[in-house]
């Protein structure tokens, strides 16, 4: 990511840059970087205050109808490396959520967490029965297989069926925050890679 941001940004190679925030390992989408520390101490603060937009989009498994929020406090638990609801000792987590698009098996969800603990939507998402569809650590599969949901679907003799993905089917998309200099509200945001885009497109061809 450090190299694309280089290439895509024509900036110095030799340029430190300095992490604000993170998303999930294999989610995909917007990050932001500060190219000082005064612009890096002001968005930490931005999103240490609850000021920072941030909008995901979450394909989950199953059909979700109705939007919604989800209010449960979340803990981490180090012993089985995940984050888990937690009435008790938990920090308050809020995220809200509306429907996109019901595609076959599946609902494509955007998605506003209003705070930002570790794996938030992923555990929010999972704690109402709808996981994300990839993300075997809380409760969602390993994969997409298009034979799965496509009616006669003709498998190749030639080799093994190919994922649609099978990484996390999350997305960072959109960020909104105070520029550090000028203080002026700027919205960035990332489209959804090749992987997740196709597999919008490949299930919403079948029967929702």
């Amino acid at each position: 990511m450090y190299d694309t941001l280089i290439r895509h940004d024509h900036l110095d190679a030799d340029e430190e840059f300095r992490p604000v925030h993170r998303i999930d390992r294999y989610a995909s989408g917007i990050v932001v970087y500060a190219r000082t520390l005064d612009a890096q101490r002001a968005l930490s603060a931005q999103f240490a205050r609850r000021e920072v937009e941030k909008v995901y989009l979450a394909l989950v498994a199953g059909r979700v109808e109705h939007p919604g929020e989800v209010d449960l406090p979340l803990k981490p638990d180090k012993a089985r490396r995940r984050v888990a609801v937690a009435h008790k000792h938990g920090k308050p987590s809020l995220t809200r959520f509306q429907v996109v698009r019901h595609l076959a098996g599946h609902t494509l969800l955007e998605c506003r967490p209003l705070t930002g603990r570790l794996h938030q939507i992923r555990v929010h998402l999972a704690s109402i029965g709808f996981p994300l569809a990839v993300d075997s650590l809380y409760g969602g599969g390993t994969q997409i297989l298009l034979s799965q949901f496509k009616p006669g679907y003709r498998p190749s003799s030639r080799h093994p069926e190919r994922p649609l993905i099978r990484r996390l089917t999350l997305h960072a998309l959109r960020l909104t925050f105070r520029h550090p200099r000028t203080n002026d509200p700027v919205t960035y945001e990332a489209l959804p890679p090749k992987d997740f885009r196709s597999t919008l497109t490949q299930l919403g061809r079948c029967r929702p």
